[in-house]
């Protein structure tokens, strides 16, 4: 029996989509299968994303940018947006039987010293951990998956 999968989309698929898979992942792999997804995929993952989740002992580095349509054929369980554009873009995949939006801040676009970049990308990674460990507590709860 397969686990349910839940595609985490952004627009991009290079940072917070990235961070998102990483650290559901961590929280809940044993639960579900988890993938990301970009509306308009860079092509490669962001190196101050993999610098903070390697911080919390998360590896992202083997991680791939890929577009949402590489899912359209595969059934999907739940579909988590973590930014605007892809809210707007995100079609019905099969099978799908729950879609959230949790918006996140795009660290990518932050300006600035280096240090101030960074402890954008340690912000934004951590408001993903509350956000993400509360669903995957929920999950172990039995709460919004389908009985097996």
């Amino acid at each position: 029996m397969s686990k349910p999968t839940v595609l985490i989309l952004c627009t991009g698929n290079s940072c917070r989509s990235q961070m998102a898979e990483g650290i559901l992942r961590a929280a809940a792999g044993d639960l579900v299968e988890v993938v990301s997804a970009g509306a308009k995929p860079t092509g490669r993952i962001n190196a101050r994303a993999i610098q903070v989740m390697r911080e919390i002992g998360i590896d992202i580095s083997g991680h791939r940018s890929k577009h949402m349509s590489e899912f359209f054929e595969r059934p999907i369980h739940t579909v988590i947006t973590v930014c605007g554009h892809a809210d707007q873009a995100c079609p019905v995949f099969p099978g799908q039987a729950r879609r959230h939006h949790w918006g996140f801040d795009d660290p990518a676009h932050t300006q600035g010293e280096d240090e101030v970049v960074m402890a954008d990308f340690r912000r934004v990674r951590d408001q993903m951990r509350l956000v993400f460990g509360a669903y995957a507590a929920g999950l172990r709860h039995g709460e919004q998956m389908p009985a097996r």
